[in-house]
């Protein structure tokens, strides 16, 4: 059985997506990036209100893609201002959580699932910390986020990971390119 998802950005098979995002705007939110071992605390990372976006890259994905998914995310109008209009986490302003996520590339096989779709370990590792740094050049140019402080805090890549999410409600939005 063959599965085919319409994308959100360029209409196209699962076959030509290069990345699968989620975005959820947050109140809160706190990743705990280092699991806690016998002589030290876990270490936690996090954000006050702004949005957290879990990344997957495919194969085939390359840095070309990046500056556009960049662009696309931080821009796009998902946040709720306090008078409920909506608006970008740029001109909240908002800070940014990035969770590396690699379960967002699985395919249903049998009862479980599969990953064979997603880039390759060292590839996906160069491809996310570009895209977290992109995310922080873009952060920083905005003058409101400069401004108030904003921020982007990310996960570690390739690790599992705890989230601690705080949400005024499930305003979750998948996007693929």
């Amino acid at each position: 059985m063959r599965f085919y998802v319409m994308t959100a950005v360029s209409g196209s098979s699962v076959d030509s997506v290069k990345a699968r995002v989620v975005l959820q705007q947050c109140l809160h939110a706190r990743l705990q990036v280092k699991p806690p071992e016998e002589d030290c605390e876990a270490q936690w990372v996090e954000i006050n209100r702004g949005m957290v976006i879990y990344v997957c890259f495919f194969k085939g994905a390359t840095e070309d893609i990046i500056p556009k998914m960049v662009n696309t995310l931080l821009n796009m109008k998902l946040s709720e201002t306090d008078s409920g209009k909506h608006t970008s986490v740029l001109d909240l302003p908002g800070s940014v959580l990035i969770v590396p996520q690699a379960t967002l590339g699985g395919r249903p096989k049998g009862r479980g699932m599969q990953y064979h779709g997603n880039t390759g370990k060292e590839d996906g590792q160069k491809l996310y910390a570009s895209f977290v740094s992109h995310c922080e050049k873009e952060l920083s140019l905005a003058t409101k986020c400069s401004e108030a402080g904003t921020e982007v805090k990310h996960g570690t890549y390739g690790n599992r990971q705890v989230l601690k999410l705080d949400t005024n409600g499930p305003y979750t939005h998948l996007m693929e390119f």
